[in-house]
């Protein structure tokens, strides 16, 4: 399997995409002045304690209050595990239940992680259980665990790996082997564990001699943090075209990852990187609610507050034999075409997915197979549901930063982000209204009506026949004119 990353900067922004086979499947797009803040280590100030919702908010210096939640929060048993980076995945430790307002008071200063950027009106989302990452551990100094990533699938390899953290752990705190960690050896453990439990100590000390709220570590920027936790020897190039970013990623991996550095390609051809490489179509199909299949078939993608929902169409495909085989091989088709929309868009939250209803069961077995051998691809953390009888799945993903459309779009400032404004036609009957309550009028007499002027060009031709009804009955004269500085759905009615 042939896969890329293709990474293109400029002093404003940064866009790394992640091909495989040629095909974009993932795409993170960081500009300058709005730098993702997941991974930042603050020191705080608990400014409200919110026992009826079991969580406070915490002043960190930014512009809006981060949210904290009790089980975000460490005891002083410090115990408690941490949910570790991206790709980690580790069982839940029970506690007893604790009362928010026993951990925490109000005015307390308190070191946190941000666990979630500010996504739309919430403000970060932030925890105590911090996580330290490196090229091939995570380190959580709160948690007394150790443990394997489940991508390293071997046994024999888990055990090997468990058995060099316990001989080389010291002091309080757990380490997880993160994927890039399979095959390593002992010394290379012990440098990043050396490295990671060194770091923790400077932001010890530097919480110990600073108030709140003050930034205490900046993880990486979006093309070191890629190249330190996407990259691994399946790929096959790095693609870059500043010589800037790739003197940084050759010295960084020089220092983690060695064996890597051949693959780092500097881009120097004529045309932009983005555009060779076929991805600048793929930022503007992703930004769009449709997307087709190869067969006919296409997906229909909406993102509300709360979730995502995702619709199954056949289109222009029809088969050849009979109606549950088409409707089998769009499904299949669009299961493919979800996970990679899913991927590239970063979606997050709830999802439901409404595949095209199959009567014939093993079909839909067959189906959410393939949807779950798609999803393993996802470095993020995933839960999928069984197909319901309507023939929805249900997933969640965990949602750490804005979605890619939320980072290139703002709301239609006509429609609110509700995607529908008024028809030509409701706007007419408003107006009809509005008019029928004039009073005092007299025969021949003048009424002028403001409107948008594309709504003016509908009007003025004469097709709304309400008006001369209008016209009639009241005995007036409209007259319309077209006015640039009115909304769509605005209009202003004024008698002379």
């Amino acid at each position: 399997m042939a896969r890329e990353i293709v990474i293109n900067t400029t002093k404003h922004e940064s866009r790394i995409a992640v091909l495989d086979e040629g095909q974009v499947v993932e795409l993170w797009v960081e500009r300058t002045r709005q730098r993702t803040i997941v991974g930042n280590i603050y020191k705080g100030r608990v400014t409200k304690v919110l026992p009826g919702m079991q969580s406070a908010f915490v002043d960190l210096g930014l512009d809006r209050d981060a949210f904290l939640y009790v089980s975000d929060v460490i005891e002083e048993v410090e115990d408690l595990e941490s949910e570790g980076t991206r790709e980690i995945q580790i069982d839940d430790v029970h506690r007893p239940e604790a009362s928010i307002s026993d951990l925490l008071r109000e005015g307390q200063e308190i070191v946190v992680q941000v666990s979630k950027d500010t996504i739309a009106t919430k403000g970060a989302r932030i925890t105590t259980h911090v996580t330290l990452p490196g090229r091939f551990l995570v380190y959580m100094p709160t948690v007394n665990h150790i443990g394997v990533s489940r991508r390293i699938e071997s046994e024999g390899e888990r055990s090997r790996l468990k058995e060099i953290l316990e001989r080389i752990r010291k002091g309080p705190g757990g380490f997880i082997v993160r994927t890039a960690g399979e095959e390593r050896n002992e010394e290379e453990f012990v440098a990043d564990l050396n490295y990671l439990t060194d770091l923790w100590e400077q932001i010890r000390r530097r919480a110990e001699k600073t108030g709140a709220p003050t930034a205490l570590h900046h993880d990486l920027d979006l093309v070191l943090r890629t190249i330190r936790d996407v990259l691994s020897p399946e790929f096959k190039t790095v693609w870059v075209d500043s010589v800037e970013q790739y003197q940084r990623i050759v010295e960084f991996l020089d220092q983690i990852q060695p064996n890597l550095v051949s693959r780092v390609r500097l881009y120097l051809r004529d045309d932009p990187i983005f555009e060779e490489f076929g991805i600048e179509p793929e930022i503007a199909k992703a930004l769009k609610s449709k997307a087709w299949l190869k067969s006919g078939g296409y997906i229909v993608i909406n993102q509300t507050e709360a979730l995502v929902a995702i619709d199954v169409n056949t289109g222009k495909y029809v088969g050849k034999r009979n109606l549950e085989e088409t409707v089998f091989r769009t499904n299949l088709e669009a299961a493919k075409e979800i996970v990679r929309q899913i991927r590239l868009r970063d979606l997050g939250g709830i999802i439901v997915l409404d595949f095209i209803d199959m009567e014939i069961p093993e079909n839909r077995a067959a189906l959410f197979d393939a949807l779950e051998t798609e999803i393993r691809k996802d470095r993020s953390k995933t839960k999928i549901l069984q197909i319901s009888e309507f023939g929805l799945i249900e997933m969640t993903r965990k949602r750490v930063r804005q979605s890619l459309e939320r980072s290139l779009t703002q709301a239609c400032p006509y429609c609110g982000g509700s995607g529908r404004i008024k028809s030509n036609a409701t706007i007419s009957i408003e107006i009809w209204r509005e008019l029928m309550k004039l009073r005092d009028l007299h025969e021949g007499q003048d009424v002028i009506v403001r409107v948008n002027p594309i709504v003016y060009g509908t009007f003025s031709n004469g097709s709304e026949p309400v008006f001369a009804e209008i016209e009639s009955h009241l005995g007036i004269h409209l007259v319309f004119k077209p006015d640039d500085s009115l909304h769509h759905e605005q209009f202003d009615v004024m008698t002379i």
